[in-house]
């Protein structure tokens, strides 16, 4: 009995209430934060300490299949008030993710060896991390070899109740928040492994999920 203590379980539901709780939360907490960083920008401009900002760019036209969950990933587009606050919420969000990845990673490899090959890593993600976080292992793995991976998963556990009433559109624009946490965890699993890249999550059409997960070429320990 002291050896194997008794287990302690929880109604399987609980992750979907406490995701739905924790982006409440940090959505306000980012609003905050946004507008306490605004108004000590605009006190600098106004004392003459720093130049006012440039006036936004012309506004791009937008590809249904753009998936952002980091205000450093990739190119830039204009966005307006609503969409810099989620922007906000999901750096957040991928932060708290990479926390979560990394404490994973170091809990499922404690028995095991190094990896040697970039590969070995991608598929101790899709089957061990996948397991341990969403109960099952990714549907489909490929890769170009040359450090590009994309992992697919058919029924993405995190996104695969989300609905909304205005419409699968507007379900879809959801659910890119809601699998900003899950890109942070692939990516902190990975970088406590050595593996330093950008994971960009793409949502075509719910429930399923494609993670793009970009490595160098080469490892170095």
């Amino acid at each position: 009995m002291l050896a194997e203590p008794p287990s302690h379980m929880v109604d399987g539901a609980m992750m979907d209430y406490f995701m739905i709780e924790a982006v409440n939360a940090l959505r306000e907490s980012s609003a905050v934060a946004t507008a306490r960083a605004k108004k000590i920008e605009q006190e600098m401009v106004e004392s003459g300490l720093i130049p006012p900002p440039l006036p936004p760019a012309p506004p791009m036209k937008d590809n249904p299949r753009d998936s952002t969950t980091s205000l450093t990933s990739g190119s830039r587009r204009n966005v307006g008030p609503e969409d810099e606050a989620e922007e906000a919420l999901r750096t957040r969000l991928e932060a708290i993710g990479v926390h979560i990845g990394g404490s994973f990673s170091e809990r499922l490899c404690s028995d095991k060896p190094l990896f040697s090959e970039t590969l070995e890593a991608v598929k101790f993600i899709c089957k061990d991390i996948w397991s341990a976080c969403w109960d099952k292992q990714v549907d489909n793995l490929r890769t170009n070899h040359r450090g590009v991976y994309v992992l697919q998963d058919n029924s993405f556990k995190p996104i695969s109740r989300l609905s909304s009433w205005k419409g699968r559109a507007d379900a879809v624009q959801k659910a890119r928040t809601y699998v900003a946490l899950p890109a942070g965890i692939i990516k902190g699993a990975l970088s406590r492994l050595g593996y330093n890249g950008t994971v960009t999550p793409e949502i075509t059409s719910l429930p399923q999920c494609t993670f793009q997960v970009k490595l160098p070429k080469e490892h170095k320990a």
